[in-house]
C-alpha cells in the first residue's frame, strides 16, 4: 500500500461539531476562540482583541449555524447590528463552554490527513537511529512534587 492509500480528511471538523453537541447537550453554551488573522475569517473587527475573538455559537445567539468540514459560519448580531461571520475551520483554535471552560483546543492536523490545496507535506527526513544507539531506560517512571 502506498502513502496515499492513508490519506484522510482533517479530524478538526469533527472535533469541533463533536464538543458543540456535548456542550448542547449539557445545557451549556458553546464559544469558539477564533484566529481573527487567518485567511477567510469574517467577523466584526470591534470584536477582536490581540488578533483573537470569542464566538458564542449557541443556537439563541446566532441564525443558521452551519459546520461542515470546511468552515464555520453563521449571522449573530454584534452591537445590535446583524452580521454574516464566516471562519475556517483552520482559524478555530478552541472551543469551549461558557459557564465551566470545559473543552479543549483543537490540535493540529496530524500527518497523512488530506491537505488542501495550498498546503505541503513536509519531506520524511527524520534520521533513522543508529545501530548501536543508547538502550532506552527501564523501570518504572517516576512523578517528583515540586511545591
Amino acid at each position: 500500500m502506498t502513502e496515499d492509500t492513508f490519506r484522510m480528511t482533517s479530524h478538526r471538523p469533527y472535533l469541533l461539531r463533536a464538543l458543540v453537541e456535548w456542550i448542547n447537550d449539557n445545557d451549556l453554551t458553546p464559544h469558539i476562540l477564533v484566529d481573527a488573522g487567518m485567511p477567510g475569517v469574517q467577523v466584526p473587527q470591534s470584536a477582536v482583541k490581540d488578533g483573537r475573538v470569542v464566538l458564542n455559537i449557541a443556537e439563541r445567539a446566532v441564525v443558521r449555524l452551519h459546520i461542515d468540514n470546511e468552515s464555520v459560519s453563521f449571522s449573530a448580531r454584534f452591537s445590535g447590528t446583524s452580521y454574516p461571520v464566516q471562519v475556517p475551520i483552520s482559524a478555530v483554535l478552541a472551543v469551549y463552554a461558557r459557564e465551566t471552560g470545559q473543552g479543549m483546543a483543537l490540535p493540529d492536523d496530524i500527518p497523512g490527513h488530506d491537505p488542501g490545496p495550498d498546503d505541503e507535506l513536509p519531506p520524511d527526513d527524520s534520521p533513522t537511529p543508529p545501530d548501536d544507539a543508547p538502550p532506552k531506560p527501564s523501570g518504572r517512571p517516576h512523578l517528583r512534587v515540586v511545591k
